[in-house]
C-alpha cells in the first residue's frame, strides 16, 4: 500500500490551522520540529488538562486530500493545513490502515500509526456544519471518524510536498483504528 505527500504544515503557535511548507523535519519520539503539539507528553488542550503526563501519541497528524473533494460535494471549501493536520496525503486509505503500520515517508521519516484524530467542536467554528461531514455513524449506528490519524515519530528525516509513502503493516492481528 502506497501514496503521496501533497502538503506538508506546521504551527508553533496554537492555531486550529497550520500554514504549509516547503518541508517538516520530524524528530524522533516528539514529532514536527517546532510545532506546537511536539513533545514526549501529551500537547493538545484538552488532554493536558486531564492528565500532562500522558504520552503523546499524537505527535503527527495525517490527512488524506481525498476528504476535501468529499467534503467539497456538500459545498465545504477545504485545503491542505485548514484542519490542522502535519501531513496531507493521497492514494492511501489512512482510515483502513491498523494500529501499530509503521509508515515510510520520504527518504528516511518512520511514523507509527496509533489511531484516528477525534474531531471536536472547532471544525464547526472553521465551517459551520462540517464537523457532521468528518464525524457519523454507519449503518449499525457505529461511530465514524474521517478527520485524518495520528502518529508517532519512530525514525526522523525531512519530508516534503511529493514524497511517497510505503505502508508496513504489524505481523499479528490487525488492531482496528480507534479515537487517541
Amino acid at each position: 500500500m502506497s501514496g503521496r505527500v501533497t502538503a506538508v504544515s506546521s504551527n508553533g503557535e496554537y492555531s486550529f490551522t497550520k500554514p504549509n511548507r516547503d518541508s517538516i523535519r520530524l524528530l524522533a519520539g516528539l514529532g514536527v520540529e517546532g510545532d506546537v503539539h511536539a513533545g514526549v507528553t501529551v500537547k493538545h488542550r484538552s488532554r493536558v488538562a486531564q492528565d500532562p503526563t500522558q504520552p503523546n501519541l499524537r505527535q503527527v497528524h495525517l490527512m488524506h486530500e481525498e476528504l476535501f473533494a468529499e467534503v467539497g460535494e456538500d459545498g465545504f471549501e477545504v485545503a491542505p493545513g485548514e484542519l490542522g493536520e502535519n501531513i496531507t496525503t493521497r492514494g492511501i486509505d489512512l482510515l483502513g490502515l491498523p494500529v501499530g503500520t509503521l509508515l515510510r515517508i520520504g527518504d528516511t521519516a518512520v511514523v507509527e500509526v496509533t489511531g484516528l484524530r477525534n474531531p471536536c467542536i472547532q471544525i464547526d467554528n472553521f465551517q459551520d456544519g462540517l464537523l457532521k461531514r468528518v464525524v457519523g455513524r454507519d449503518e449499525a449506528g457505529n461511530v465514524v471518524r474521517k478527520a485524518g490519524i495520528m502518529s508517532v515519530v519512530r525514525e526522523g528525516g525531512v519530508v516534503r510536498p511529493g514524497d511517497a509513502i510505503e505502508a508496513e503493516l504489524p505481523t499479528g492481528p490487525h488492531r482496528p483504528l480507534d479515537r487517541v
